[in-house]
């Protein structure tokens, strides 16, 4: 039998612990192009242990609700940032450390046009689009070093809609 998880709006202040939430809410720090772009300037935390920031891109499949989550993983060594190339939603899932492994997870959906980044070693489920062509832009960590821990549950969660 599965736990289950109940997906909420992802906010800026509820996704704090975990990383930084990005989009283009408010006005714009600047405008800038001769008048015809707001610049929202400098929205997350790039954080790397050696090495450098590299930009990818990945290519997910969709996943359908409920969501079974049977594995988080994590990246030591540095921060991690998901940015959809498409104006669609995508679930986040993100869960305190809790003596090196994942506590109680969190699950979030976002809003068209947000991206999110998360913290150096923030426990946190795999790429999750639910919609959309699963194209994303990732900015992490290029280098030396083991950057990826993995810790799979006993008993997996389904993450379903509120």
């Amino acid at each position: 039998m599965s736990q289950r998880i109940t997906m909420e709006p992802i906010t800026a202040e509820v996704f704090a612990p975990f990383g930084d939430l990005m989009d283009c809410s408010g006005d714009p720090d600047k405008i800038i192009n001769q008048g015809l772009c707001g610049r929202f300037h400098d929205r997350a935390v790039l954080d790397f242990d050696g090495g450098r920031a590299g930009i990818s891109l990945f290519q997910a499949k969709l996943r359908e609700l409920p969501y079974k989550l049977d594995m988080m993983e994590r990246h030591p060594l540095g921060s991690q940032a998901f940015i959809p190339m498409s104006m669609e939603a995508f679930l986040v899932i993100v869960a305190q450390d809790t003596g090196n492994r994942p506590g109680e997870p969190s699950a979030f959906v976002t809003q068209p046009g947000q991206a999110i980044n998360f913290h150096k070693n923030t426990w946190h489920g795999v790429l999750t689009p639910i919609a959309g062509s699963g194209l994303f832009a990732v900015v992490d960590r290029i280098g030396a070093g083991e950057n990826l821990e993995e810790h799979w549950f006993d008993t997996a969660y389904e993450v379903v809609e509120n």
